[in-house]
């Protein structure tokens, strides 16, 4: 598209889960680790200014920790295990969100459990701008 945003016929498909990413969400979403209840307390049921978050929500290959539509936004919560040759497969992915023109923030379990209110806040203000920003 000329404006360099992905023909939405296009993002429906390629934002398809695959059967591997649908069902590591559902086992994701049983097993959520505490830096994710934190912040899933403070998103769910539209309490972040009512934007509507999804939890561990699959699309295409990768499964996101927390998911805006309507802003194109994930947000990730990052344990130790986002380190060594996972940081490479966190690029890799977010590459591929990009591409689909949905932006991807980290934040680190400790800045989640220690940093809540402004993490939240962070949050809220990318996704405004962004549902501000997308043509109609």
């Amino acid at each position: 598209m000329p404006n360099g945003t992905p023909d939405p016929r296009d993002f429906r498909a390629l934002k398809r889960p695959t059967a591997r990413a649908a069902k590591a969400a559902k086992r994701l979403r049983r097993e959520t680790t505490p830096p994710e209840r934190v912040l899933w307390s403070r998103l769910k049921r539209r309490q972040l200014d009512g934007l509507r978050f999804r939890r561990q929500h699959p699309l295409g290959p990768y499964v996101a920790d927390f998911y805006c539509h309507d802003a194109r936004l994930i947000v990730e919560v990052d344990g130790r295990s986002h380190q060594g040759e996972r940081i490479d497969r966190d690029r890799d992915r977010d590459d591929w969100m990009a591409d689909l023109g949905i932006l991807t923030l980290r934040y680190s379990a400790r800045q989640v459990t220690t940093e809540t209110a402004a993490v939240l806040e962070h949050i809220r203000r990318v996704a405004l701008a962004r549902i501000d920003q997308r043509p109609d």
